[in-house]
């Protein structure tokens, strides 16, 4: 059974100076990251009264949640209020990786000219815990590590707008970067390919930075390609 860390009065009812956040917020990163983690599979049908049930929040905030991840592509609703997690067709797939190619090599390029030092540490940081997953053979750890080096580099983008949208159609597909169809030997060129992305903005190199990113996603996109196709 899914296991999903529910809410608690401490998260809804924060004490400090910042504004709570709203139960419909909270919702929507833990099913989002439970999508993204690979603990729901596509195809998967949920509802709101299990996911209701496994957050600990109201039905009302988790429609909401289900709503906005369902605008986002993660999740399908279908007429008859049956949910289910989105199943991409071949074509859906690469078509995301085409735009994953247009705005992440933008993202990195960008970030490399405003990133803070301590954003560059975290990067360094994620690096060493997913090959500490693959040390591990911790594919779950591996690909929670994968999300936080692309939300970091996202964040650390000073266009939000173009940060917000790689994220959102990485999201699409992250899930066949890890599953159990993904090798061990493809998992280590990848933590690979992004630690050549971190040294190029680490070095302040705008061009590398870039070109690592577009050379990653290249080789991504011959991985997917290899499997779906079966060729």
């Amino acid at each position: 059974m899914v296991e999903i860390q529910k809410s608690t009065p401490d998260i809804d009812q924060q004490t400090s100076p910042s504004p709570p956040r709203l139960l419909s917020e909270i919702a929507y990163e833990r099913i989002k990251d439970a999508i993204r983690d690979a603990d729901f599979e596509p195809g998967q049908h949920l509802s709101e009264t299990q996911l209701s049930k496994l957050l600990g929040i109201s039905r009302t905030p988790v429609r909401e949640a289900i709503h906005q991840l369902a605008q986002e592509g993660l999740l399908q609703i279908i007429p008859g209020r049956a949910v289910t997690v989105a199943s991409l067709s071949i074509k859906e797939v690469f078509n995301a990786v085409h735009v994953r190619t247009i705005l992440e090599p933008e993202v990195v390029r960008l970030a490399a000219a405003s990133i803070s030092p301590e954003e560059v540490e975290k990067l360094f940081g994620v690096l060493q815990e997913m090959e500490a997953g693959l040390d591990d053979e911790d594919r779950t750890a591996w690909a929670k590590a994968d999300s936080q080096f692309h939300e970091i580099l996202s964040a650390a983008c000073p266009n939000k707008l173009l940060g917000d949208m790689a994220i959102q159609v990485r999201n699409r597909v992250s899930y066949l970067a890890s599953d159990n169809q993904t090798s061990q030997k493809r998992m280590l060129a990848c933590t690979q390919e992004h630690r050549q992305v971190v040294e190029a903005i680490a070095a302040g190199d705008q061009q590398a930075a870039e070109q690592a990113m577009r050379d990653h996603i290249d080789l991504l996109r011959q991985s997917f390609f290899r499997r779906l196709t079966h060729s």
